[in-house]
């Protein structure tokens, strides 16, 4: 008879979904309480018998899935380590036997003529493992290996330690091999490799096709003056169709499809265990007889500051399928991932490759954490573009807990000397499907490089840095009269120049001192560098790039320490993606200063520092903020900023204990930013999208005037006249983000228009942009508003302690002009300087309505430093603009100066991140 206990092992050992656990025990129940009426239904029983056997073995099949202990490890057919220049058999730290293959088979009868074995003569670093490195074998001519192999793809692994072997330094040494009618290298150096990679020993792994001829050739070669050698070899079969079709097919090629067959070559550069800790190669596919293939952990190659989440779950059993068995990779690859925590990023790698080749990239997934489709839906890009836009593991892989690869195929170009070139890999959130969670999740990844037309992939040797001469190179000193001759004019010439620029400096310097003698007290000019103290010479980051310490004020690390009390804690003010934000006095405390401190391990901080030193440098507007200065001391990357008396807009209209802000104190604000953001897009020859724009880096001085702050995500637009857009990954705030710009990955002006949409609206109806735990229809501020205003509702959602403030005409120009911001395609949505005239006549539309000629005294006190506009300035319509390119600078200036002289240049911008504790 069969039991339950029965029932629930087979269900168990098959690693069946629970849900169909469930059918097969009701299933079950259903036929013992049969069996107990057996007299009477001996033919329903059987009956029943049949059906259970059967609806199991349906199941079975039908799904594919079948558990990781139900099937074996794969076992290698065929498995060759061969111990270079070693004559007896040792074992690996994985206790693998390695041959020495002084007398092999698969060495030509006259190896011992033109080639010799030798041990390292210098010390070996203790990174370095004993096998196979100790040994190598050194060749003086060409030499080649014969490995007699069965059909199909072969692992290929070369393994390289420079050193000095039998007094030949082969880290002078530049060889080609040749793997049959493939070139693996061409003049390659394995020192200058070793070095690319930072790591004094290094494998290189290779998967070739072994046909009719069943056998490999290996072939290393050299010019005259040089010489090869090699520590290792290794040749291990792989299962059909792993990586390689045996006929041809198609992989997505960034929209388009790549033919790919058996007969391609590939180079693995890398293979991650994205999320999850080293994957040792006796774990990977079988302790004994497996591929032996090593998974490194993905954490050197994140390319933002956000390293996301690392989920893991040792205890999850892997559902492994026909389409993906286990030796596809190992149970620790998929129990284990990265998952995204700010929703206002992505996850982003970045790989050092060669260009001029095409690569295959295999994604690995599994989902262990969600249950449903579309709990998960993200879009992959390569290179910034798109490979998938939607991928949904479980919709894809059948079901939870299921192993999923995904290859794409990707272009590198060529620079002609095909040398190292960054390939970016990023995975974001595909909002159009509404998922459930917005994340985005990877638990492996394998680059393969493939092959090029000739059957090649020689690349560029890594550029060599080097600090100083060699050693063994010697300038030899001149020996005749004429030479002598030749040095003293030139070394006099260079004293002369000497003297004469000391004398400019010296000059110089007095007049600085008689102006500062004098006691002069000047007013800075908006338009000229900030600071008499800023030094007359280019600083280089440590990041290579030079910074422009003529524009802007460097500051020693001790005047930083100075200014915040070495840091002390209870001088932080905010904190955010970059880093901390301290409050700091500087000039002998006579100056308030807001310190922008980059944290160590933040790759992205790094970029954001460089970029906002950049623009700010050169950027002077009214409505932007202004940088002080700088520090790269010791390693820092610190920003100063004059202080902002009252933090960032978003501290005064929601989730704050500051009293609110007046209706008329909001839209002179949103006049300001405006203001400011026009001057980025008008105000040079290439405009600059923000891409941030955000209620957190509006900041109000202590006038309440607003200033535009935070430019590390800052782009340089095109040129006037040029394309309209900058192909970029998708980078900003969740909730902010150019639904155009998201889809197309094209950035433009309007980009920071629809941002500045939402901005408007937060302003109106004093709420996040994103609110998740709303009903669905109300999460997304800008759609819900967008709704509501076609609806006719909009007054049902805005801030209650507006109520009463907001003239009906006004709020009607003011929505308008918002959801213009937001339409859906940035072609019709308003520029920057159309908006700036519509929110200059909503205000005069409030101050008509209100029967005030002017601005009156708006909250409890506060100066908000509002201006009466001009009488005489023109009122544009609502409808479409007519202005013009030729004058929408003019324009942009006209209206600034219009403003009375309370609105000029002060002292109190900032940075983006005071009292914003989440920062971006």
């Amino acid at each position: 008879m069969l039991t339950q206990m029965d029932l629930f092992n087979v269900v168990q050992r098959l690693g069946l979904a629970s849900h169909r656990s469930r059918c097969y025990l009701q299933l079950f129940n259903c036929h013992n309480l049969l069996r107990q009426h057996a007299k009477k239904a001996k033919i329903i029983i059987t009956t029943m018998s049949h059906a259970l056997c059967l609806f199991l073995l349906i199941s079975i099949f039908s799904t594919g899935k079948i558990s990781c202990a139900s099937l074996g490890a794969y076992t290698a057919t065929e498995l060759i380590l061969l111990n270079c220049g070693a004559s007896t058999i040792t074992n690996d730290t994985s206790l693998r036997s390695w041959y020495g293959d002084e007398g092999s088979k698969y060495v030509p009868s006259n190896a011992p003529s033109i080639s010799s074995p030798s041990d390292a003569s210098y010390p070996m670093e203790s990174s370095v493992f004993q096998v196979p490195y100790k040994t190598a074998r050194v060749f003086h001519s060409p030499f080649t290996y014969t490995f007699p192999l069965t059909g199909g793809q072969k692992f290929l692994r070369l393994y390289f330690y420079p050193n000095v072997y039998s007094d030949v330094d082969t880290r002078q040494s530049l060889f080609s091999v040749n793997a049959n009618s493939f070139t693996l290298f061409t003049n390659f150096s394995a020192f200058h490799y070793s070095r690319h990679i930072a790591q004094p020993s290094f494998m290189m792994e290779f998967i070739v096709y072994i046909g009719a001829t069943q056998r490999l050739d290996l072939t290393f070669t050299f010019n005259p003056k040089s010489s090869a050698f090699v520590n290792g070899i290794e040749i291990v079969s792989i299962p059909v169709k792993l990586y390689l079709p045996e006929e041809e097919v198609q992989i997505n090629y960034v929209g388009n499809l790549f033919n790919l067959n058996s007969n391609t070559a590939l180079e693995n550069l890398y293979r991650l265990n994205v999320g999850g800790a080293n994957v040792e190669i006796q774990d990977d596919s079988g302790p004994t007889r497996g591929m032996f293939r090593s998974w490194k952990p993905d954490d050197d190659y994140i390319f933002c500051c956000d390293y996301g989440w690392t989920p893991h779950n040792e205890r999850l059993v892997i559902n492994y399928t026909n389409r993906n068995p286990p030796y596809t990779a190992p149970p620790k690859v998929y129990t284990s991932a990265r998952t995204m925590t700010n929703i206002s990023t992505s996850l982003e790698w970045v790989f050092s490759v060669d260009s001029g080749f095409f690569y295959l990239l295999r994604f690995h997934f599994c989902e262990f954490m969600h249950r449903m489709k579309n709990d998960r839906v993200f879009t992959i890009n390569i290179n910034n573009q798109t490979a998938d836009p939607e991928v949904d593991i479980i919709y894809l892989a059948g079901g939870p807990d299921i192993p999923l690869s995904e290859d794409y195929i990707t272009w590198v170009p060529g620079d002609g000397n095909r040398g190292k070139h960054d390939m970016r890999i990023s995975l974001l959130p595909a909002l159009r499907t509404e998922p459930q969670y917005i994340s985005a999740m990877l638990n492996g990844l394998e680059i393969f490089k493939l092959n090029d037309s000739k059957g090649s992939f020689a690349a560029s040797n890594p550029e060599l840095k080097i600090d100083s001469p060699p050693a063994s190179v010697a300038v030899s000193p001149p020996t005749n009269k004429k030479n002598r001759i030749l040095i003293y004019t030139a070394v006099g010439s260079v004293i002369g120049i000497v003297l004469v620029v000391a004398a400019v400096i010296f000059l110089i310097l007095q007049r600085q001192r008689k102006v500062k003698d004098a006691g002069t007290s000047v007013t800075k000019s908006s338009w000229v560098p900030l600071s008499t103290h800023s030094r007359s010479t280019a600083r280089t980051s440590r990041s290579g790039v030079s910074l422009p310490s003529d524009l802007c004020r460097y500051f020693s690390i001790d005047e930083i320490k100075t200014a915040t009390r070495n840091f002390d804690d209870n001088f932080v003010i905010g904190r955010g993606g970059f880093g901390n934000v301290y409050k700091g006095l500087i000039d002998n405390a006579a100056t308030t200063v807001a310190i922008k401190r980059l944290n160590s391990t933040s790759n992205q901080g790094a970029r954001e520092f460089i970029t906002e030193i950049d623009m700010l440098s050169k950027l002077r507007h009214l409505h932007l903020v202004s940088l002080i200065g700088y520090c790269d001391d010791d390693g820092e990357m610190i920003l100063v900023y004059d202080y902002m008396a009252h933090g960032t807009l978003r501290d005064h209209i929601y989730n704050s204990d500051n009293s609110p802000l007046m209706w008329k104190q909001r839209l002179q604000i949103c006049l300001g930013a405006a203001r400011g953001l026009d001057y980025l897009h008008t105000g040079g020859k290439h405009a600059i999208i923000h891409r941030d724009v955000k209620s957190t880096n509006i900041l109000l001085d202590e006038k309440w005037v607003a200033k535009v702050s935070d430019f590390g995500l800052s782009k340089v637009g095109p040129a006037a006249g040029s394309q309209t857009h900058v192909s970029t990954v998708v980078k900003g705030s969740f909730g902010y983000v150019d639904p155009e710009y998201y889809r197309r990955q094209q950035l433009t002006l309007k980009s920071d228009v629809y941002s500045f949409g939402v901005v408007l609206f937060e302003m109106l109806c004093a709420r996040p942009p994103i609110i998740a735990t709303l009903p669905r229809e109300q999460v997304n501020l800008a759609e819900w508003a967008k709704f509501c205003y076609r609806k006719g509702t909009l007054d049902q959602i805005i801030d209650s302690n507006l109520k009463g403030q907001i003239a009906p005409e006004c709020l009607s120009n003011f929505a308008e002009i918002g959801v213009a911001c937001l339409r859906d395609k940035g072609i019709d949505r308003p520029s920057m300087n159309d908006i700036v005239w519509k929110l200059e006549f909503a205000m005069q539309l409030q101050v008509s309505a209100d029967g005030i000629g002017g601005p009156a005294a708006y909250g409890e006190g506060k100066d908000d430093g509002i201006t009466a506009l001009s009488p005489s300035l023109p009122l544009p319509g609502i409808g479409a603009s007519t202005t013009t390119d030729g004058d929408t600078f003019s324009r942009s200036r006209s209206s600034e100066f219009s403003t009375s002289s309370s609105d000029k240049l002060k002292s109190g911008d900032a940075f983006s991140e005071i009292m914003n504790p989440s920062g971006r």
